[in-house]
């Protein structure tokens, strides 16, 4: 760690066994006081230094003395133990203290926008603005470090204990019908442009064909997304792909890959991870990335109220797929007040236009809701025993279509476990680590703008499930896929499925079912058509991984230089303007307004 550099130690590392050693530190000045003492800080620690104060050492005392804080300088002295009663037992170098005999100044700084300290709060905007005096905070040292060592790791169990072949693949090339919006780099060629990947997808699947049989890539990948919050425009995946593998073989290759390099200060994880369909998940958590670090399931009482006179009950159950479900918040009575209830309520309505009724269990033990008139008292009862009802329990009860109500219950379990933690009852363990794959997707969903039109669930190439092959003919909005996610805490972390390797069949799903335009993949299928084995691989989502992992409130803060939210680089100003001589290469003319309002600014 400090080979090749002008110290001989850092400034984490001096312990009561260096005492008497003469030892050469380089650093920034965290603090300085009156001329006695500084701190000298690097990436590893803090270590006090003793300014002396004798006339034979007057010109290091006038330099350090004077050194602004933030100010980088290399101290050559000898390690001391400090005084007894002086010791810091929350310093790791809270024994000793290096007395400065020589020192210099590398680079002296001008006044900070914000301190450099840990318990110093900064608005977002300006760290990202100043990333570079955000950088050396503890914690995003800590966080960009861990994700080095889990990548590195990683690298080790792909590469050297699974034969995996490191492979880049390029970052400008066409794009990819479906998916997501991706930017645009413009060619010398007049109105033909790049586009930047949003996954090295086709490009892994060429190599299965080229016969790599095992690629991993740590791939930089490209959305324009827009304003979405949590999100970046351009992010890091662990991208994985292999030949004659199935689905099975895929997640016992993640789950050793996860195992082996978790870092041993979380604790350890268990495998197999606990698996779940797509249908389970909706029904029992209303959403495809349930969070199983706590209860609250979804629960169906549809059968139980089929028998009551209750109308929008009725009328919700005479619908295909209609249905009654309810959630449980525990202690609700106790820990939300009458607003909340408003609020939860008033959501369901806004964002799944879903109408939420309550139940309230009194301290007697009896039912509070405008159902009660509906049901008699061995009914109520029932109610309450089916739904586990506890005194001081409110129950969130939804009728309606079976998608709709499962989704507006699932944002509501989540959204109930926020205001219930917010009030002091501990629901979700920060420390644990609940992994989980989510499997059997639909292979198609009807588009929103049409629902009469399809479009694929993840992407085209996605191959359907095994037992539903004939369905993709004749009713493909029934077939399942063999696509699986890999969920952590309640959030998607990985991605992938078994692939089409057959032309025919891919050709199909294109041109057939998607109504695509097959040209723009020619490619990949002339090369399906020459001899392409079955293969399947996965996508891990690093940034989203790590932050969870050292329970960040925002992948922001475990990248070096994000993106703000709405894709600015706020230290840079990017995106910028281009003058339009630098546009002309590229026949681009940029269009009024901007262009008057550049032009007036000039």
């Amino acid at each position: 760690i400090n080979s090749f550099v002008a110290r001989t130690n850092t400034c984490g590392e001096l312990r009561s066994a260096h005492v008497g050693q003469e030892v050469t530190l380089c650093g920034w000045v965290q603090y300085q006081r009156q001329g006695l003492f500084m701190v000298l800080r690097d990436f590893q620690g803090l270590t006090q230094i003793i300014i002396p104060q004798d006339e034979a050492h007057s010109h290091v005392k006038k330099l350090l003395s004077d050194a602004p804080v933030e100010s980088v300088v290399r101290v050559t002295g000898i390690v001391s133990p400090r005084p007894p009663g002086q010791e810091n037992p929350k310093m790791p170098t809270g024994d000793i203290e290096v007395k400065a005999e020589s020192a210099e100044i590398l680079n002296s700084c001008k006044k900070l926008p914000f301190e450099i300290k840990d318990v110093v709060k900064k608005p977002e905007a300006l760290r990202m603005q100043c990333r570079y005096l955000d950088l050396p905070s503890f914690q995003l040292q800590y966080n960009l470090r861990l994700r080095s060592r889990v990548v590195m790791k990683m690298r080790e169990y792909l590469c050297n204990l699974h034969g995996f072949v490191d492979v880049e693949t390029p970052t400008l090339f066409k794009r990819t019908p479906g998916g997501a919006k991706e930017f645009l780099v413009p060619s010398r060629e007049a109105g033909k442009f790049y586009s930047l990947p949003q996954s090295p997808q086709q490009f892994k699947q060429l190599l299965m064909v080229g016969g790599l049989d095992r690629y991993f890539q740590v791939a930089r990948c490209y959305r324009d997304e827009g304003s979405r919050p949590d999100r970046q425009p351009e992010f890091t995946q662990i991208d994985i792909e292999m030949s004659f593998v199935d689905q099975a073989g895929i997640q016992r290759l993640v789950e050793g890959l996860l195992q082996y390099s978790w870092p041993e200060e979380r604790g350890s994880i268990t495998t197999p991870f606990p698996s779940m369909t797509y249908e389970e998940a909706l029904a029992d958590y209303g959403t495809d990335k349930p969070d199983t670090r706590f209860g609250m399931k979804i629960v169906d009482i549809s059968d139980f109220l089929q028998r009551s006179d209750i109308q929008f009950v009725q009328n919700a159950l005479s619908y295909p797929r209609g249905t009654v479900k309810a959630i449980r918040i525990p202690q609700g009575v106790r820990y939300l007040q009458n607003k909340d209830l408003v609020s939860l309520k008033e959501s369901a309505k806004s964002q799944f236009n879903q109408e939420v009724v309550e139940i309230i269990c009194r301290p007697d033990g009896s039912m509070k809701s405008v159902l009660t008139k509906f049901l008699g008292e061995r009914q109520r009862s029932e109610l309450i025993q089916l739904l586990n009802m506890q005194v001081d329990d409110v129950v969130l009860l939804a009728a309606g279509e079976h998608k709709q109500v499962c989704s507006a219950l699932g944002s509501l379990r989540l959204q109930s476990a926020d205001l219930l933690e917010a009030a002091g009852l501990a629901l979700r363990d920060p420390t644990a680590f609940h992994f989980l794959w989510v499997v059997d997707f639909p292979l198609f969903l009807p588009k929103e703008e049409n629902p009469t039109e399809l479009e694929s669930a993840h992407h085209p190439f996605t191959a359907p499930h095994l037992s539903d092959t004939s369905l993709l003919y004749s009713d493909p909005t029934k077939v399942r896929s063999q696509h699986y996610d890999l969920v952590l805490n309640g959030n998607e972390v990985g991605g992938g499925s078994i692939r089409i390797h057959n032309a025919e069949q891919q050709r199909f799903v294109l041109e057939t079912v998607l109504k695509e335009d097959s040209e723009v993949l020619s490619h990949l299928l002339e090369a399906l058509e020459f001899g392409a084995p079955p293969h399947g691989g996965i996508a891990l989502g690093l940034d989203r991984l790590i932050s969870l992992i050292v329970d960040a409130p925002s992948i922001r803060d475990v990248i070096a230089f994000p993106k703000s939210f709405r894709g600015r680089d706020l230290m840079g100003s990017a995106p910028d303007y281009v003058s339009p001589e630098e546009l002309e290469p590229y026949h681009i003319q940029v269009s009024w307004p901007l262009a008057e309002k550049e032009a007036k600014k000039s």
